[in-house]
């Protein structure tokens, strides 16, 4: 009677000897979904935009947030000229690059869509809402790209999901580290986008380089 031993090498050497057999990895549900979408991967395109394109435009495009909000709000074209991007189609709002420079005034860190309230004119009160997640509301860091387009992509599911992934990237690189405590009172520095608010609304604002207290 055979060894358990010889019996298992029989077994390997009789299926490397089956014409066409081979070990076929189960894919994750990340290859799979991609796999399904004919190789799209809004998250690994994310990460490869990152740091070579996402945030040297959002340098050389953002203005500060002081010059921007007032210049939108004085003439509008020129501010959108200078700042901003929309979409040639649809009815989005315009969209603008920024950077804010400020004091948190009030941080909601209870509600999972938290955000910094933001003085940047030294008046004590709150000019911006500065998103940091872990929900982050609205598109603006996709919508605010001028190399990025709709019909680059296959259909609105693809570009929703695109600009989801730039959040969660975000949200991965940088608001997921964040202190959440004290945070009243101390500076904060962010570099983003947001979209052109409703009149009386404040402007929601979401980083993508932020930097609290020094």
């Amino acid at each position: 009677m055979p060894t358990f031993r010889a019996a298992a090498f029989f077994m390997v050497a009789i299926a490397l000897t089956l014409p066409g057999c081979k070990i076929v990895k189960t894919p994750t549900a990340e290859e799979a979904a991609e796999q399904a979408s004919g190789g799209f991967n809004p998250a690994r395109q994310v990460a490869g935009l990152w740091d070579d394109k996402v945030i040297p435009f959002l340098i050389a495009r953002a203005g500060p947030f002081q010059d921007v909000s007032s210049l939108a709000t004085s003439d509008l074209d020129a501010a959108a000229a200078k700042y901003g991007h929309k979409e040639k189609d649809g009815t989005a709002p315009w969209t603008f690059a920024a950077k804010v420079s400020g004091t948190i005034v009030k941080a909601e860190t209870k509600s999972r869509a938290a955000y910094l309230e933001t003085d940047v004119d030294g008046d004590g009160k709150g000019d911006v809402r500065i998103q940091i997640g872990p929900v982050i509301k609205g598109t603006a860091i996709r919508d605010s790209l001028d190399f990025v387009n709709f019909n680059e992509f296959k259909n609105q599911i693809q570009w929703a999901e695109f600009g989801k992934a730039l959040n969660t990237h975000v949200i991965g690189l940088t608001l997921d580290k964040l202190p959440r405590e004290s945070l009243e009172g101390k500076k904060v520095e962010a570099l983003g986008a947001y979209p052109l608010p409703s009149s009386g609304q404040p402007a929601l604002f979401t980083p993508a380089t932020i930097t609290i207290g020094g």
